[in-house]
């Protein structure tokens, strides 16, 4: 699938998990909000940073996959992984989990799908202190990029 003439203004990462112990069960089941800071968002050399939404999605899917949601300009970008691979990163406190799909999406749907490869590390973002979700990825085509900064506060769901 190719994504030139994707009109990108992103945030969207979906998360899905089952191994996520290591970062005070995070993600954890269904749909949770965290709001923060979208530190970065870019597809290949499109730069969405700036119309970043200041909150990011985790979505565990009944499959145990996991997405890391980001939304800027009404489009999404979610990293997705199966939660199963889901490790302990290399900073103590985080965990890793492996991306193997990109999805895009506008509005509230998701549709667009394409192989990468990558990983996300990320921290519980709602352990009382500002925490990061980084992800990144490459396809064949492109590379993709999110950095979140949490604000530490609990989870909304929706």
């Amino acid at each position: 699938m190719r994504f030139t003439g994707l009109a990108i203004g992103l945030t969207a990462v979906t998360l899905a998990t089952g191994a996520a112990a290591a970062t005070q069960n995070f993600p954890g089941p269904g749909l949770a909000v965290v709001d923060g800071k979208c530190a970065k968002l870019v597809v290949g050399k499109l730069d969405a940073t700036k119309g970043c939404k200041a909150e990011i999605a985790s979505v565990t899917g009944p499959d145990g996959s996991v997405t890391f949601i980001f939304t800027s300009g009404g489009k999404m970008l979610g990293f997705q992984g199966d939660g199963r691979g889901i490790k302990a990163g290399t900073k103590k406190g985080t965990a890793q989990l492996p991306i193997n799909v990109i999805s895009t999406g506008a509005g509230n749907k998701m549709g667009g799908q394409v192989e990468a490869k990558g990983v996300c590390t990320f921290e519980s973002p709602y352990s009382g202190k500002p925490a990061s979700i980084e992800c990144s990825a490459k396809s064949t085509e492109l590379s993709f990029t999110g950095n979140f900064l949490s604000s530490g506060k609990p989870p909304r769901s929706k």
